[in-house]
């Protein structure tokens, strides 16, 4: 019997370690290399990964951009897979990864191409691609008005580049913008200033928590004529703690993965988190919900979302998510998130990119990189820009007369969907504030880091609902739990890797879910055979 359990054993760990290795271990595809020529002639077939499945002006732009390529490219077949969330596509990749059926082409995140690098030449470096004469960014050879390199937004640019190699160009831009009832403001004595900063957001923000009257219950009434008030709602708490310490001079982390967010500028920013979080003046989407949802019923004064977000943003916006008679009319302002030095703002910048996978195949690589350069055309980039409140990622397209004749519209007011007013505000905000962005840096664990500045905001805020300590002690202590839950001690500075456990989570469940798998099988399938052996 101890010798079946050794076998069993032996089994078990055989079956993990492959599971791991085939989805993180050494690949078979050999390093990429421009091929000599492309045979032109040859039928490829492009798989195309993107998001998004439930938005039905971002699936006809890619439609009618895979049907517009195949017409330049007869030869060419692409098959399109939609998705509705980058984590989805996170995940599928990683699982294919082990079974060497990635896409071709995919929107996803740098943050998420970085771990799809831990195995070997898993996706195309695309320097020598970007810089081919005959198929690069302006090649002799593209049958179609591409871009060239220094038409494509520097500092987007700049985000696709991993441990110095860009492995990304960007598909579409957005930043954060505040949201602002205007009614609201002005209710409480208040004007919007040319820039927002933290410390007029909290004033304004408390003073709205200050009960006007009682209802026939006994309930507070606040400056809504409402019960509910939550003024100050952040949805993305991680850029909200990364913006600021941008914003104040501190640091984040290093592009070699040094983490180092948790410093006394960030101790003082969640200080005044707490102060404000106890009095309900402010909280966040991961607790109380979205915030247009808020702002659109009359319950918020200033929600800060992506300016991507800005269709489900104000009573006539086109996709609200709240039901007709709950919607209050009210002026809405675009502006810029809140800031620590009005004279010098910052401003993140977020959004999807583009790799190609790497290959056996390399002339498959380099369509597929082709088909990549699609996606930054001018007729591409202007109509998914417009579906929601994106910046084209490249100056052909900024510059061009349809582009400028679309922000124009914004004069206008419109409420109609193709011209909502605060989605080409929202674009245009981030547009005029060029000058003032910034990138995260990309590493793999990156993605747990910005996780983890994120949740020490939710910690603080879910510690005052419970009435809990957020002291100094208390926040130091909350670092720690957090630390420990998204694994920061295990991320490799020297090396820029991370283990197992500084993985995202989703990769860690993967894993364990495919070494699952692989251990059921194999020990449904020698269990018999050794329980014979053994009756012998």
């Amino acid at each position: 019997m101890k010798r079946i359990v050794s076998i069993l054993l032996c089994i078990s760990m055989l079956f993990s370690l492959l599971a791991l290795t085939s989805c993180h271990g050494k690949a078979a595809i050999p390093e990429f290399e421009m091929p000599e020529s492309i045979d032109m002639n040859k039928e490829y077939n492009i798989v195309f990964w993107a998001k998004n499945e439930n938005h039905k002006e971002q699936q006809e732009v890619y439609r009618a951009a895979v049907e517009a390529f195949e017409a330049l490219y007869p030869n060419v077949h692409i098959t399109m897979k939609m998705y509705a969330d980058y984590n989805l596509i996170y995940r599928d990749v990683i699982t294919n990864i082990g079974t060497g059926t990635t896409p071709n082409v995919c929107i996803t995140y740098p943050d998420h191409i970085a771990t799809y690098n831990t195995g070997d030449n898993i996706v195309a470096p695309l320097e020598e691609l970007m810089s081919d004469e005959k198929y690069g960014l302006g090649g002799s050879e593209i049958l179609f008005d591409g871009v060239n390199r220094d038409e494509i937004v520097e500092v987007f640019l700049s985000e696709g580049k991993i441990a110095g190699t860009q492995y990304a160009i960007p598909f579409m831009r957005s930043t954060e913008a505040c949201y602002v009832n205007v009614d609201l403001l002005h209710a409480l004595g208040y004007e919007l200033p040319e820039t927002l900063t933290w410390d007029f957001i909290f004033e304004v923000s408390r003073a709205a928590m200050t009960p006007v009257s009682l209802d026939e219950n006994g309930n507070n009434v606040y400056i809504n004529g409402q019960t509910l008030m939550l003024p100050f709602i952040y949805k993305s708490v991680d850029n909200m703690m990364i913006q600021y310490l941008e914003q104040a001079g501190a640091e984040y982390s290093t592009e070699d993965g040094e983490i180092l967010f948790f410093n006394e500028t960030s101790e003082a920013f969640l200080a005044d988190i707490a102060e404000n979080a106890t009095l309900k003046a402010f909280t966040t989407f991961n607790i109380d919900g979205y915030p247009g949802n808020y702002l659109n019923r009359g319950q918020c004064i200033f929600a800060v979302d992506s300016t991507a977000g800005a269709t489900w943003m104000g009573a006539n916006a086109p996709h609200l998510e709240v039901s007709e008679e709950n919607i209050v009319d009210f002026e809405m302002a675009v502006v810029g998130i809140p800031q620590v030095d009005p004279e010098n703002p910052k401003m993140i910048s977020q959004g999807p990119s583009i790799c190609v996978f790497n290959k056996a195949d390399r002339e498959e690589v380099v369509i597929s990189w082709i088909f990549a350069q699609f996606l930054l055309t001018n007729e591409i980039q202007i109509s998914y820009s417009q579906t929601e409140g994106y910046l084209p990622v490249t100056t052909k397209a900024h510059s061009s007369e349809e582009y400028q004749s679309y922000l124009a519209m914004a004069d206008e007011m419109s409420v109609e969907s193709e011209y909502y007013y605060a989605k080409i505000i929202a674009s245009e905000l981030l547009l005029k504030n060029l000058d003032n962005i910034f990138v995260t840096p990309v590493f793999n664990g990156s993605t747990s880091v910005r996780n983890a500045a994120g949740e020490m905001i939710n910690s603080v805020v879910r510690a005052t609902r419970r009435g809990a300590a957020t002291d100094a002690a208390a926040i130091r202590q909350m670092y720690e739990k957090v630390a420990t839950q998204y694994h920061l001690n295990q991320i490799n500075v020297k090396d820029n890797i991370s283990d197992l456990g500084a993985m995202p989570g989703e990769s860690v469940a993967l894993l364990v879910t495919i070494g699952t798998v692989w251990l059921g099988i194999g020990t449904a399938v020698l269990v018999p055979y050794i329980i014979k052996c053994k009756d012998r």
